[in-house]
């Protein structure tokens, strides 16, 4: 299967159609919309070819491939750079993480080969019908959940991981928390199964702490790096001093990022932060970390500012006050959201 079949397969005009679909989903700039539409339809033409022996004379419309397809760096670096004196299989492989942080494809490599799932998208394709699964909050479990949410952070912070160490090092870190002061670790659970959905960590900073807020985010990375030693104390239930919350994860698995998950997630945030003022009395400030794009317009609504911006990678400190946040009517503010062409 060569790379240059995918233009004369598969027409650039409904190219056109499914980039213009990808890019509502937000995040995403056409060049990567364009990258992403392209390895998704080749990824489909190759397996067509490994399973029947040939492949159509013209593909009219994408669906997700079965399982994982095997993709080399030179493959990509062909679609994507097709027209282009630049770029590299080096190049070619950094946009596959990209395009993986974004939470468009899943990839596996075992030291010798790479192989890509392409996700499937409900603004696209249409899903098995099946009725809707309701969603509650819970109290974090330690037993239960940390590796749930160690994963469902990974693929969340996927631009900060750099070895699979960092999974088994949240799992660990999530459980001694929940020692600490579990009171502000919350998830989301599916009613059928319990399974944990979404999930969100407030973590009280001592005062010394707080300088790191207004550092570039990268010189406290602590989750996601072989860093042994926290930069972020937490403060002690009944500490005066302690004014800021730190958001230490807030995410929400693709699959279920609607609005109506979002407004449930934020209104038990606002719950927990209440409840969390009766052991820190002067809590005023709440900060979090934007790495995910798709979080951007949420930002934005909520009032949240950008503090200090990394100057190394698009990472940067945001700041709320937690007395507006309290106030702030969620089903409202989220009436007009459009997260990842998300919806009820």
């Amino acid at each position: 299967m060569l790379p240059d079949l995918v233009d004369r397969l598969f027409p650039i005009e409904v190219q056109r159609s499914y980039i213009a679909l990808i890019q509502r989903r937000g995040g995403l700039t056409r060049r990567k919309a364009e990258y992403f539409v392209r390895l998704w339809a080749y990824l489909l033409l190759k397996q067509q070819e490994e399973l029947h022996g040939g492949i159509p004379t013209r593909l009219k419309e994408l669906r997700a491939p079965e399982g994982l397809v095997n993709c080399t760096h030179r493959e990509a670096a062909e679609l994507f750079y097709r027209d282009q004196e630049k770029g590299s299989d080096r190049a070619a492989g950094m946009m596959i993480d990209r395009l993986a942080a974004l939470g468009l494809l899943d990839k596996q490599y075992d030291g010798n080969s790479l192989a890509l799932k392409i996700r499937t998208f409900p603004e696209i394709e249409l899903p098995p019908s099946e009725e809707p699964v309701e969603l509650f909050a819970d109290m974090f479990n330690p037993r239960t959940d940390a590796i749930t949410i160690s994963t469902l952070y990974t693929k969340n912070y996927a631009p900060m991981i750099r070895d699979g160490a960092a999974m088994a090092k949240l799992a660990k870190v999530l459980r001694l928390w929940s020692q600490q002061y579990g009171k502000g670790m919350r998830v989301l659970r599916r009613s059928d199964n319990h399974n944990v959905v979404a999930a969100c960590v407030l973590y009280p900073v001592a005062a010394e702490s707080d300088q790191y807020f207004f550092q570039q985010p990268s010189k406290s990375f602590y989750l996601t790096t072989d860093n042994p030693v926290d930069p972020f104390i937490m403060a002690q239930p009944g500490d005066k001093t302690c004014v800021s919350i730190y958001i230490r994860a807030w995410v929400i698995d693709q699959p279920y990022l609607t609005i109506t998950s979002l407004c449930q997630l934020l209104e038990d945030t606002q719950q927990t932060l209440i409840k969390m003022r009766e052991d820190y009395p002067e809590s005023c400030d709440l900060y979090t970390l934007i790495v995910h794009p798709i979080y951007e317009e949420l930002r934005r609504i909520l009032g949240f500012e950008r503090i200090c911006e990394d100057s190394q990678r698009s990472f940067a400190w945001i700041h709320g006050a937690i007395d507006r946040f309290l106030e702030t009517d969620m089903q409202r503010a989220l009436s007009n959201l459009r997260i990842g062409d998300a919806s009820q």
